[in-house]
């Protein structure tokens, strides 16, 4: 027995003589080098937030519902798969001197795209479905639930005019394209009441939800919510934005049911873009077998850059393939050169259309990779946490025959602020089956550049306090808004139109008033009397 702790000692004097030996700083020789141990400390720095993380998620599992249980463990299954991406993850996704030129057929131009006939387009129709992206909440806007359900034109709502769209090209070409939409914990519930009302109509509805993850702690990398109960503490769960839609497509059990259905394709878009209709030149393309091509299996819809578009997402050739780059995986050193509209001519509009036994095919076969988007946040409480999420066109690199297709800019009109509902709501469009329609009048095919301020038009209720009824855009070429501004009755809006009231200020354009190339400031008032 003496003998054993004799040897026990000795080995522990070892391991401490060991673990001296290792904390020892290296000789220098040349030039500083890193420790040694750096890479060993954060491999065990990684694997110990990752035991800590698991121990947290299987607490969270055992607190969740018999009945709720396998769906609560889908979705902290898939969450750990993220967090662990995350800790995998090191410097960028992308080498910037590796970046390929894309090749000439790499971005197809739409003009020259064939429209097909209408018995066609009627068995074409039979093989698509449209899927529209439906978790965001209309909060940055001043309103509660959905954004879906804010209206943006003669009291129709984004998900009014997508139903409309989709009856209309059923009932135009005797067909049954089915409308999917993909919802958020923080939408399902408002959505599912509101669809209701559209049972009468030619139209099929389906929905979905997206997964629900716990927020994680910055400081901690532990997981925020202390129960499975996402209703307890609404603000420590998020949907992991829409690069979710793959797998949560296919869980729904509807990948499998469109596939079984004969269907081929999806149409995917955010619901609150208003150009993102189902185009049929595109489906043709897409669909006719006579090309000789393969039909691709993933196409994504770039419009050409402006300065106003110059963070969005754009097309790259990297290892071979076509891929989304986005501003957030660039190089600091290289942001300036994403932004040359010269360097990188398009953008991404997030109108996708893909291959439905590809992406099952891509899922099946577990070769789905999107890179992981790391957003910091802060809560109402002052916690600071961050949120693990995919980008759905990051996954275009899984996909074999990816391809652009560069559209007119008619077919990205979103509408994320009131500045963009000012657009969509002014005489510059029309209104034709729930489309948005350019009017013809309009001299340019551009929009106008608008920016209002947001102290005073951020929020949509204050936004339409400050106009009698919405001006006449039709040559307008900028117009600038900041402070304390209203406008009365029937304004017209012509070329250049800044209008700054300083702080203190008030400026209230009469009505009947035209402003062409104008600058007003300062102070004016129009009172009752």
């Amino acid at each position: 027995m003496a003998q054993e702790q004799q040897i026990q000692k000795v080995q522990q004097q070892l391991e401490l003589q060991q673990k001296q030996e290792h904390l020892k700083p290296p000789k220098i020789r040349g030039h500083q080098r890193a420790p040694s141990g750096s890479r060993e400390f954060k491999e065990l720095t990684k694997r110990d937030a990752q035991v800590q993380l698991q121990h947290e998620l299987d607490r969270l599992l055992g607190s969740a519902p018999e009945a709720h249980r396998a769906l609560a463990q889908g979705q902290l299954d898939g969450f750990a798969r993220l967090f662990d991406r995350f800790l995998r993850d090191e410097g960028p996704s992308v080498q910037w001197e590796n970046i390929e030129r894309l090749p000439e057929n790499a971005v197809c131009d739409y003009n020259s795209l064939v429209q097909p006939s209408t018995d066609l387009a009627r068995c074409m129709l039979e093989k698509l479905v449209v899927v529209k992206l439906n978790g965001g909440l209309g909060t940055s806007m001043g309103c509660h639930g959905p954004k879906s359900v804010i209206p943006v034109r003669s009291d129709l709502t984004f998900l009014d005019l997508t139903v409309q769209q989709i009856e209309h090209l059923n009932k135009t070409y005797k067909a049954n394209v089915p409308l999917v939409l993909m919802n958020s914990f923080n939408t399902d519930e408002d959505t599912q009441k509101i669809i209701r009302k559209y049972k009468g109509l030619q139209v099929e509805i389906y929905t979905f939800n997206q997964s629900c993850y716990p927020r994680i702690n910055r400081d901690s990398l532990l997981p925020v919510p202390k129960t499975c109960n996402v209703n307890e503490n609404m603000d420590a769960w998020y949907p992991p934005g829409h690069g979710d839609f793959y797998y949560s497509f296919l869980e729904s059990g509807l990948l499998r049911r469109f596939l079984e259905e004969g269907r081929e394709y999806c149409f995917i878009s955010n619901i609150d873009n208003l150009g993102a209709t189902v185009d049929l030149n595109i489906l043709n393309f897409l669909m006719d077998p006579s090309s000789g091509e393969p039909a691709p299996e993933f196409v994504m819809e770039v419009t050409d850059k402006t300065r106003s578009d110059v963070k969005g997402g754009t097309l790259i050739q990297y290892e071979g393939k076509l891929r989304l780059l986005e501003i957030a995986q660039v190089p600091k050193e290289h942001v300036d050169d994403f932004k040359s509209v010269k360097t990188f001519k398009f953008f991404n509009t997030n109108n996708l259309w893909m291959k439905l036994d590809a992406i099952k095919r891509v899922l099946d076969n577990n070769t789905l990779n999107m890179e992981v988007i790391v957003n910091n946040k802060s809560l109402e409480n002052g916690l600071n946490i961050i949120q693990l999420e995919t980008a759905v066109g990051a996954a275009m690199k899984c996909f074999d025959g990816g391809l652009g297709i560069n559209v007119p800019r008619s077919r990205f009109l979103p509408v994320k602020k009131t500045q963009d509902l000012l657009l969509v709501m002014s005489n510059l469009y029309s209104l034709q089956h729930g489309s948005l329609v350019m009017s013809p009048e309009r001299m340019f095919p551009t929009t106008p550049f608008i920016k209002l301020g947001d102290n005073h038009f951020a929020k949509v209720k204050e936004f339409l306090s400050r106009f009698a009824n919405i001006p006449d855009l039709m040559e307008l070429d900028h117009l600038t808004v900041s402070g304390d501004v209203t406008f009365g009755k029937n304004v017209s809006l012509k070329g250049t139109v800044i209008i700054i009231a300083n702080h203190g200020d008030r400026i209230d354009i009469p009505s009947g008033s035209v402003l062409e190339n104008k600058i007003v400031s300062g102070n004016m008032r129009i009172l009752d009397h």
